[in-house]
């Protein structure tokens, strides 16, 4: 069987796997997370690879080489709700195909190969990303394991259900003295490679990231009595807010900014809307453009509640600076890809991605893969297998450099 045979077939396995039966959910620590992890496993056992599973629920596969330098390949197997095949799984399943390659060529490797399926690079179940990469990067943050899921469970209690140990996550952290970077290859996640006709593209950095929560408090009343000057509806104020955060992506160039979440109280049809809290998601490649939409944006939510004379409140999640990519590891990526295709565009990742976490302790460099109209998070998600194919010729290629060129970085 071709590789991108065995990567089709992989993708459509770990994509049947979920915690809902009719659509792809798997959530950090969750049934389908332990079954993912089972079957990813069992993939870097048959490459292989030693396998272990950290105190956070990071699956790691390791191939020992000749030097005491490691390469680390890796992405994500938590998804979204409803998401689709690609996205996180992708560079899994070309991370051990990779690592399969190097093994099967007969050639000595002279460092160390590590492939990392990290637990949860969506944040879906605390609204708190990255929980895998940080606890291996060494910057969790231990104030999160008081965090509950929507069914009250805390995240203390789902790490030890998932058989890990909250109270030994620093050992996750990786050994970063002599790794000589993190490589993920990743879906685009939007459209410019699938515009351009290319199969693949250079990440050359990726955008900063705030995430907030916003909670709105008014005051509930009977939807037939109460006039409309006197109302103070928290959800017409979470409305202008939302109104708000698309004119100010609109007017700053580069700015990505939205409101995926909302959650009313009492959410009834005949009462007035008392509490809402809305999520907040704002990036950008430069963090002072970022950092100041963000004020901006903290300055109407205040107008706001002055104006409807109601309570805001404004509640920052998770912070994660812009972060460039290497350009020794990015010049060999560039070089290996320049083999399989004539030309290569550089462009920066508007999405988050464990890279960006890993780059706190290691040259990091990513490997964008066309997915078709750029659709992602979403069950249309699809990439084509000529292009899994050209992505995984990509990593061995770049692998092989690597190992001639290891002891110049």
């Amino acid at each position: 069987m071709n590789f991108a045979a065995q990567a089709a077939e992989r993708l459509a396995a770990l994509g049947r796997i979920s915690d809902e039966p009719e659509r792809l959910t798997r959530l950090f620590a969750g049934p389908g997370m332990r079954r993912a992890n089972e079957l990813a496993g069992s993939w870097m056992i048959e490459a292989g690879m030693t396998v272990r599973q950290d105190a956070i629920g990071n699956l790691i596969g390791h191939f020992p080489g000749a030097g005491r330098k490691t390469l680390v390949l890796g992405s994500h197997l938590d998804t979204v709700r409803d998401a689709g095949l690609y996205d996180g799984a992708l560079g899994v399943v070309l991370a051990i195909a990779c690592a399969a390659q190097m093994r099967q060529s007969g050639r000595p490797l002279p460092f160390s190969l590590d492939v990392i399926a990290f637990a949860d690079e969506e944040g879906v179940r605390y609204q708190s990303a990255y929980l895998g990469s940080r606890a291996a990067a060494g910057s969790f943050d231990p104030r999160d394991l008081e965090r509950r899921d929507a069914a009250g469970a805390t995240m203390s209690d789902a790490i030890r259900a998932f058989g890990g140990d909250p109270a030994r996550l620093d050992s996750c952290r990786l050994e970063t003295a002599n790794m000589l970077g993190y490589v993920e290859a990743h879906i685009e996640q939007g459209p410019v490679l699938d515009k351009a006709g290319h199969a693949v593209g250079l990440v050359t950095s990726i955008a900063g990231q705030t995430r907030a929560r916003l909670d709105f408090q008014g005051r509930a009343g009977h939807a037939g009595t109460v006039p409309m000057d006197l109302r103070q509806d928290a959800l017409c104020a979470a409305a202008q807010f939302i109104l708000e955060v698309e004119q100010c992506a609109r007017q700053t160039p580069g700015l990505a900014a939205t409101t995926g979440q909302i959650a009313v109280e009492p959410n009834a049809s005949n009462v007035i809307p008392s509490v809402v809290q809305l999520s907040l998601d704002v990036r950008h490649q430069a963090d002072a453009q970022r950092q100041d939409a963000c004020r901006r944006l903290k300055e109407v939510l205040n107008s706001i509640a002055r104006s409807r004379q109601i309570e805001c409140s404004w509640h920052t999640v998770q912070e994660t600076p812009s972060v460039p990519c290497s350009l020794a590891l990015s010049a060999m990526l560039r070089e290996a890809a320049l083999r399989h295709q004539p030309g290569l565009m550089a462009l920066p990742s508007g999405a988050g991605h464990d890279a960006a976490v890993m780059a706190g302790i290691a040259p990091m460099a990513m490997l964008f893969v066309r997915c078709r109209d750029g659709v992602s998070h979403h069950p249309d998600e699809s990439v084509q297998p000529e292009d899994i194919a050209a992505a995984f010729a990509v990593l061995v290629d770049f692998a092989t450099l690597l190992a001639e060129r290891h002891e110049r970085l």
